[in-house]
């Protein structure tokens, strides 16, 4: 969106009233508009003014889009040709331009040029501001959610309506506030991964027993920095250049989410024998890694994430888990306190309650995961009967433990 930034400002030498100082810039703006603009327009912006002088202080910006929907604004035809006149040395870039039925060149600013006048004792700064259509396409970008059909990036992509953030994350409160900081250090992170020499990528790394909000967080993560989410599931990717093709075709600033990596295809070994007799329509672990981490990940513009989830990762291939592959292992662990007051949050609108201290204790002494607890809390929407029906739930887990569990439990006090 192009536009043009008036603002008034007192000066030191004169100080005025703020009806006087409106009334100037009224005077100005109305001089310029005096033998460009029709009788309708005067009318119209005198009264803008006045209306404006009445809530506004001496401090102010008045915002002039060059267009009104598909129309030229008029009002900005007219700052134009003023200020082609009023150009002073400060200015380091202009426009020139010249119509096929002018005898004159047209003169005007160019984008982010300031210039500063002065009507009556009152200074006023023009500025020309240039909101770019990428600016513009982020500002109105919805998430959407695409997964592969036929070796392709379905065109029909849906949107994410998921309404999973940050604040409603239940996950420990420490390790989240990490995660926000590493995210937020990586977006705005372009110039400083080009100058140490890096491709501007960053891998994450879930892990843990299902129940425990890897999806969610991921969902997070996508609304937090309004990024789509490129769903891969390998099953569905009959060879490397298939995979090739297809992380080359998503977008810049995406995520790239492969889950339960562990058992959704036994990717082979870099150092077996199998990788010198690769088979037809299978993708290998080096084809993966190819990617992630070779020449294919400096292509197009980046800012890309890589996602793998898995419940075991004791069962992946080392390659898979280094720096540079892997940066930050975020270990989603079973429910903890600060987890379990988000999650009371969430549902009952607490953070707060006598019962708070019977739950804290019996989990230190049960392991249960954020489902469960989210599944017990929705039972009611009533404080005292849902955090009941949670104790109840815990006491049974904590009876139910195996007995093996219980002795390494005494084995380790």
């Amino acid at each position: 969106m192009l536009s043009l930034a008036f603002q008034n400002r007192k000066s030191a030498a004169a100080v005025l009233s703020t009806a006087a100082s409106l009334a100037a810039s009224a005077m100005l703006i109305r001089s310029i508009a005096n033998d460009l603009l029709p009788n309708e327009v005067h009318d119209y912006f005198s009264s803008t003014l006045h209306n404006l002088s009445r809530y506004f202080s001496s401090q102010l910006t008045i915002v002039i889009d060059e267009f009104q929907g598909l129309s030229m604004n008029k009002l900005f035809e007219a700052a134009d040709v003023y200020l082609g006149t009023r150009m002073t040395p400060s200015v380091r870039k202009i426009r020139v331009v010249k119509g096929d039925e002018e005898k004159k060149l047209a003169v005007t600013m160019d984008r982010n040029e300031e210039i500063v006048d002065v009507f009556e004792n009152v200074r006023v700064k023009w500025t020309m501001v240039c909101r770019q259509a990428r600016a513009i396409k982020e500002e109105n970008k919805v998430v959407k959610l695409h997964t592969v059909n036929y070796s392709n990036w379905d065109l029909g992509s849906i949107l994410l309506d998921h309404p999973m953030t940050f604040q409603t994350l239940a996950m420990d409160s420490e390790l989240k506030k990490e995660l926000v900081e590493d995210l937020d250090n990586f977006v705005n992170g372009k110039d400083y991964y080009r100058r140490i020499g890096k491709a501007w990528k960053r891998g994450y790394l879930l892990y843990g027993p299902p129940g425990t909000g890897k999806s969610s967080l991921i969902a997070a993560m996508a609304n937090h920095l309004n990024y789509d989410i490129y769903d891969l599931d390998l099953t569905n990717v009959n060879s490397n250049s298939d995979l090739r093709a297809l992380l080359l075709a998503m977008s810049s600033k995406s995520i790239l989410v492969i889950e339960d990596i562990d058992c959704m295809i036994k990717l082979q070994n870099r150092d077996s024998e199998e990788r010198w007799q690769p088979h037809k329509n299978q993708v290998t672990l080096s084809g993966l890694l190819n990617f992630i981490d070779g020449i294919w990940s400096c292509c197009g513009d980046q800012g890309r994430i890589i996602v793998f989830s898995t419940n075991h990762r004791d069962q992946l291939d080392p390659a898979l888990l280094r720096p540079g592959r892997m940066d930050m292992h975020i270990h989603m662990s079973y429910c903890t306190i600060s987890a379990f007051k988000q999650l009371a949050l969430n549902y009952l609108g607490v953070w707060q309650h006598p019962l708070f201290d019977q739950v804290e204790g019996l989990m230190g002494e049960v392991k249960v995961t954020p489902a469960e607890v989210a599944g017990e809390l929705i039972k009611s929407k009533d404080p005292d009967v849902s955090l009941q029906g949670l104790l109840g739930f815990l006491h049974s887990k904590n009876e139910a433990k195996p007995q093996k569990e219980m002795e390494a439990e005494d084995r380790s006090d």
